[in-house]
Formats: structure tokens, C-alpha cells, sequence
């Protein structure tokens, strides 16, 4: 950067913004990738030829629905959104998360609105919450990865945050919260409460049903682990006194037509969707128990498409330089203290995924690895 241009972006961008590093998508090249919790499968390929021939007469020269009504319908119908509660789609969870924080944003008096979420959990919070001009609150999760109550309770009488997020099933951690102490966070709350379902598809529980029982309570949702990552959308879904402020902010067409088209379709074959996400879930039992015949491998409960562990005396960053070396692409969690330190999260793939998995994981540790 030149020397003028640094000087204007030192006087017109905020300070905070400049002290941020941007959000790093590593290159997975010719990798197994089992880094981003995505779904392995393709659709079958009959399926893939019957949206391809409809792909062709989507209209690309017109603007898309503006609100994607028939889109929110169909979603709101597969996903069980209760009767009376009304929704908005947003460009994948992190636009929806934006949103919210933008229309809860307040300065004013020296104080700001304050986002609240335990940790260590999805790190977008803390980034949108930094992002819209607000202050994040982060209390840490208890020993075994569930909600710290005490702490939760006094953080949210002193700070009354705005927004509280609970990723459940949470991510990087892969538990589930108990039901009562969500449901204690949502009665104690003075502000919304959100619900990041993102994983519903492999947890067997939700809150959706639950949306009339809380005024201040909302459930969001995306397609990204049901196999349609690419295409970017979520769902925010609670009583339409929320939706309807949170719509004022989203962006118009923020739904473009393909991912309107391809979504919709995707839908009309939930079956498959469905199918894939109990093939999943059947893996990630498999892969649990092939880690589990190794004592040195802790491994923490998962209710979502991937798996924390830590191997006893080995640093995370050798176990995963040794697995790309092999060909195999995991997540490491970087954190340099706390309960993550040498953790790595490995995301469920194809059964030949899981084995290679393990294959290269014995080859850079075997020596670690005595089976049980």
C-alpha cells in the first residue's frame, strides 16, 4: 500500500476494523476435505440431470422474488416451523446473524449493545457483533463443554445483553446444551434469544417447536450441512414482531434466482436430503468407534457432522501438518490455552473418507495410537 492511500484508509476506516484479520478459508487442493463440516454426498445422478434441464429456463436477465416467498414456504414446511411464526432467508447463517445485529445495534449515553455467546463457540458472533459497533460478551462454557449457569446467570444480569447466541448442537465443541438450562437462559433473558440450529439434521432435537411458548426467543436454520453448502441460504424463523424489524434491514434480493430455483428443488427431494444426513449420522458412529479402540485419542460427544479430539501428548499442529502431508485436511483449533488447546475437529465424509482418515492419522502417530 502506498504511503497516501495508508494514511486514508488510517483516517476513514474505524480502528477496530483494521486491527481484524479477514476470515481464512484454507486451499484444500487435491485434499480429502474434512475441514469444513460439509456433506460428502452428491445428489444421485438422476437427480442432478432433472435440475440441470430445469437450470436452463431460470430467467438470469430478471431481478429474483424479492422476498422469496415460495422459497420461505416451501422451507418453512420442511423445516417445521410452527403455524403463526414467520420467517426471513438470509445469504447463508452469517447474513442472518448481520442482520440481527445491525437492527439491535444501539449507541448512545457511552454505552453499546451488547451480543452475548459461551464459548468457545461459531466465531462470527464475536466478529458481526465487532463488526456492527457492538460489544461481545463471551462466557466460558464448563469443563465438559456445557453451559456454565451460574456464569451465564450473573453475565446476563450485569450486562443485559441484547441478543444471546446458543449454537446447539455448538460448534467447534459438537455437544448439545441440556433443554432446562436453554430454556433458563430464554426465561432469564431481557433480550432475544437465537437458537443456531445449523446441525439440526444430525442432533435429533430443536427448539423449533418451542418458538410460541417465547416471545423473545428465535430459531435459526441453514441447508449448508444438508448438502447444499454451496448455495448460501439460511433461515430465521420466530414471532413476526422480530421478523418483521429484522426484514426492514435485510438487503433486497438478497436471494438470487439460482439459489431460489436450486434450493427449492433440492426440497422437493428432501427424501434424499434425508437419506444422506441418516448415512452421515450412521458414519459418524462408525468413525467414533474406530477412534475409540485408541487410548492415547480423547474424543468429545457429537450431535453434528464432525468430531472434537485431542491425542494425549502430541501437539495438534504436528498431527495436522502430518495428516496433509498424507493427504488429509482437518481442522485445527488454534487456541493457545483453554479447553481447546490440541484439540482437532475432523468433519464426517464417505466411509473410504473416514478410512483414509484414520489410515493417515496411524501413520503420523501410530506410535501414540496402542489400541485399547
Amino acid at each position: 500500500m502506498s504511503g497516501s492511500a495508508k494514511q486514508f484508509v488510517e483516517k476513514w476506516v474505524r480502528e477496530d476494523i483494521r486491527s481484524l484479520h479477514a476470515y481464512h478459508v484454507p486451499d484444500s487442493g487435491k485434499m480429502i476435505k474434512l475441514d469444513a463440516m460439509e456433506n460428502p454426498y452428491l445428489w444421485p445422478e438422476s437427480m442432478r440431470q432433472q435440475w440441470l434441464s430445469q437450470l436452463a429456463e431460470i430467467p438470469m436477465n430478471r431481478y429474483p422474488d424479492p422476498s422469496a416467498a415460495t422459497l420461505t414456504a416451501r422451507i418453512e414446511e420442511v423445516m417445521g416451523v410452527p403455524e403463526g411464526m414467520n420467517s426471513i432467508l438470509g445469504n447463508g447463517s452469517d447474513e442472518l446473524i448481520q442482520i440481527i445485529c445491525m437492527a439491535l445495534s444501539k449507541q448512545g449515553d457511552n454505552t453499546s449493545s451488547v451480543v452475548m455467546a459461551p464459548e468457545p463457540t461459531f466465531v462470527m458472533y464475536n466478529m458481526i457483533a465487532r463488526f456492527t459497533n457492538m460489544v461481545y460478551q463471551g462466557i466460558p462454557l464448563d469443563s465438559q463443554f456445557q453451559l456454565d449457569m451460574p456464569a451465564m446467570k450473573q453475565a446476563i444480569e450485569t450486562h443485559q445483553p441484547a441478543v444471546i447466541f446458543l449454537a446447539y448442537p455448538n460448534n467447534p465443541t459438537g455437544n448439545l446444551f441440556t433443554e432446562q438450562d436453554v430454556r433458563s437462559i430464554i426465561e432469564m433473558a431481557p433480550g432475544l434469544v437465537v437458537v443456531d440450529e445449523a446441525y439440526h439434521a444430525f442432533a435429533g432435537h430443536s427448539f423449533m417447536p418451542m418458538l410460541a411458548e417465547y416471545d423473545n426467543l428465535a430459531v435459526m436454520r441453514t441447508v449448508s450441512k444438508m448438502g447444499l453448502a454451496g448455495l448460501r441460504l439460511g433461515l430465521l424463523s420466530g414471532n413476526s414482531e422480530w421478523i418483521n424489524e429484522f426484514d426492514k434491514v435485510r438487503l433486497p434480493y438478497n436471494i438470487n434466482v439460482l439459489t431460489q430455483f436450486s434450493a427449492e428443488f433440492a426440497l422437493d427431494h428432501d427424501d434424499i436430503l434425508k437419506q444422506q444426513t441418516d448415512q452421515i449420522c450412521t458414519d459418524r458412529t462408525i468413525l467414533k468407534e474406530a477412534l475409540a479402540q485408541f487410548k492415547s485419542v480423547i474424543q468429545y460427544p457429537s450431535a453434528a457432522n464432525f468430531i472434537l479430539f485431542k491425542i494425549n501428548d502430541m501437539r495438534s499442529e504436528d498431527i495436522f501438518a502430518a495428516l496433509k502431508q498424507s493427504g488429509v485436511l482437518i481442522k485445527r483449533l488454534a487456541d493457545t490455552s483453554g479447553p481447546l488447546v490440541n484439540c482437532l475437529r475432523v468433519t464426517i465424509g464417505t466411509p473410504e473418507e473416514n478410512q483414509a482418515f484414520i489410515d493417515a492419522l496411524l501413520k503420523a502417530v501410530g506410535n501414540c495410537l496402542s489400541r485399547t
